[in-house]
Order: C-alpha cells, then sequence, then structure tokens
C-alpha cells in the first residue's frame, strides 16, 4: 500500500511539472533546421515564421540551414535531436516524400523519426517550353509528343528532382514519351531551354516569371489544382485535358518524433497564429504559394499519402540517386 501510495503521489508530483513544461515554453533559443541552402523558398518561409515565432515567444529562433544531399544531412540531425521542443525543421516535398522511395538507405524514416506539426503552404510548378517549339497549350504539345515519341526532351536538376518526377507523371498521365535529361543546374537548363535544345521543364512559378515576362520561355499550364493569382490566365494541366494532374512544392514544420503532445498542439497553434498576420501572408504570396495551416493530424494523414505517392512516380520514372 506505501508503495501504491507513492507510485500516486509521484503521478501528482510529475503531472503539473509536465504542465509547466509546457507552459514556460520555451525558455530558451530554438533552432529551426532548413535542410536547404539559404535562399530558396524553404529558407524564406522559415525566416518568416521563424520572425513571427521569436516575436510571439520573446526567444530567439535560430534558422540553421543544413543544405546538402537532397536534404538528407539537416533531415538526420533532427531526426537525432531530443525531442523537447526546441528543434524544428521545415520539410519539404524532397526530404519528406520523395527521398524514401529514392535512397535504399535513407538515415532517417519520414514517419518514424518526426512529428508533423502542420502544413504551412504548397505551390505549383509551371509548365515551361522553349518559344521555338510550335506549341500554346498543353493539348498541343501532347499532341506533337505522339507525334514525334521520345524526340521531344524535358530537363530537370537530377534523377529524383521534383521537376524530374513531376514530368515523369505528366508523360505517364498524358500517354506520351519524352526523354530526360538530367542537368547539375538550373542555369545549365535555361541556357540549353533558351536555345531550343531542350524543349519542357517544369519549375516553380516565380523563378521562372522574369523569363516568361521577357518572352525568353513560354509558359503553358500550371502544376496545381487551381490558377494562380500570379498568373490568372494560366490554365491548370488538369483543365487543359489532363484530368486529375495536380503537383504540388508543399512545405511544412516538423519536429523529431515522441515530441510530447502538448508541445506539438503549443507549435502547431503559435504556428497558424503567425501564418494568419498580414505580411507573413504577402510574403507567401509573393512566392506563388497558398497558405493552409492544419492540424498535426490532418498533417500527418497527408504526409503519409505523400510517401505513398511519390514512391509509385519514383518507380514509374526509373529514378535513381545521382
Amino acid at each position: 500500500m506505501k508503495i501504491f501510495a507513492y507510485m500516486m503521489m509521484a503521478g501528482v508530483l510529475v503531472a503539473p511539472a509536465a504542465h509547466v513544461r509546457s507552459a514556460d515554453y520555451p525558455d530558451k533559443p530554438v533552432r529551426f533546421v532548413v535542410p536547404f541552402t539559404p535562399g530558396g523558398s524553404a529558407d524564406i518561409f522559415a525566416r518568416a515564421i521563424g520572425q513571427k515565432l521569436a516575436e510571439a515567444w520573446n526567444q530567439q529562433v535560430v534558422i540553421d540551414n543544413r543544405g546538402g544531399s537532397a536534404g538528407i544531412i539537416g533531415s538526420e540531425i533532427v531526426a537525432k535531436s531530443p525531442p523537447d521542443g526546441y528543434t524544428l525543421m521545415l520539410g519539404i516535398t524532397a526530404n519528406v516524400a520523395i527521398n524514401p522511395g529514392l535512397f535504399p538507405k535513407l538515415a532517417y524514416d519520414p514517419a518514424r523519426d518526426f512529428a508533423p506539426v502542420t502544413l504551412i503552404a504548397a505551390a505549383p510548378y509551371v509548365m515551361l517550353v522553349t518559344p521555338s517549339l510550335p506549341v500554346r497549350s498543353v493539348p498541343e504539345f501532347i499532341a506533337l509528343a505522339k507525334a514525334r515519341p521520345r524526340q521531344l526532351n524535358y530537363a530537370s536538376t537530377g534523377s529524383g528532382s521534383a521537376g524530374h518526377l513531376t514530368a515523369a507523371l505528366f508523360a505517364s498521365m498524358a500517354n506520351v514519351e519524352l526523354t530526360h535529361v538530367p542537368y547539375k543546374n538550373i542555369g545549365s537548363i535555361l541556357v540549353d531551354m533558351f536555345a531550343g535544345r531542350i524543349e519542357l521543364m517544369f519549375v516553380g512559378l516565380v523563378s521562372a516569371q522574369p523569363h516568361i515576362k521577357a518572352q525568353k520561355l513560354r509558359a503553358i499550364a500550371i502544376t496545381g489544382a487551381r490558377r494562380s493569382p500570379l498568373m490568372p490566365e494560366l490554365p491548370t494541366v488538369a483543365e487543359s485535358g489532363v484530368k486529375g494532374f495536380e503537383v504540388t512544392g508543399w512545405y511544412g514544420v516538423f519536429v523529431p518524433a515522441k515530441t510530447p503532445a502538448a508541445l506539438v498542439n503549443r507549435l502547431n497553434a503559435d504556428i497558424v497564429r503567425a501564418m494568419k498576420q498580414p505580411d507573413v501572408n504577402a510574403r507567401f504570396a509573393a512566392e506563388g504559394a497558398d497558405l493552409v495551416g492544419n492540424t498535426p493530424a490532418q498533417f500527418a494523414s497527408f504526409v503519409k499519402g505523400e510517401i505513398a505517392r511519390w514512391s509509385r512516380v519514383v518507380k514509374l520514372a526509373g529514378a535513381r540517386p545521382d
């Protein structure tokens, strides 16, 4: 009886202590890991959210860029960090959903090693063709590709990249045969696109806009579920005839697995609140992204579906790590 009484007293003492830790969080700087180099959308979004969290918490939020190896380096760091709420990760389609199917011996398992907090945004890609190609719509492109099987080339920044897999999925759903040409960087792709040596690529809308406006590249469709406010005249791939086609690059916040649910919910509430602020909305909109802000459970379900989906596309494309 004395042991039982002691355990009951310990339980009474432990529960309030856990509550205090959650209530006092954070009482030291929080690290926000971005598994990619500075300057990209992932980095921009992390800094926008991190700034608002720092203001709300009156505590420093340190953006820690750990780029390299398709996001593997930074993701592994987070997977091995203490589950105490003091390490966050800005996860995207590549390091969370694509890598598990692409790398046979991945150093982390997104489903096992991360706790989803919230999906913060999703941004479509734009379907671009070289201006010398005699097409101005998706149906015209498909007709030309069927007339010239395997003769139209599409570029990407490497096997298993978002550009590669998006184009492979498009080719499968449109029932056309295209040839993949991988490059080391976007600059080299643009040189060959401008010169007409590459016919097609899928890339982020914001980065493509200057070249579209300069008429160096021709946009024929957007890959999202609906048209983008940045180019409302541009139809979606789905409404152009490839029914069911939808691809977006998405961005979400994760913490190490086994982070207490109270901290995950607290982070979710604080991040969603930050996302609702007008200047954050404007920053995301400037990148062509739609804000989401769902619950941890909804985000977990979304991530599970995305991992399964992109694993199938990786197999379809025959993608291998470069």
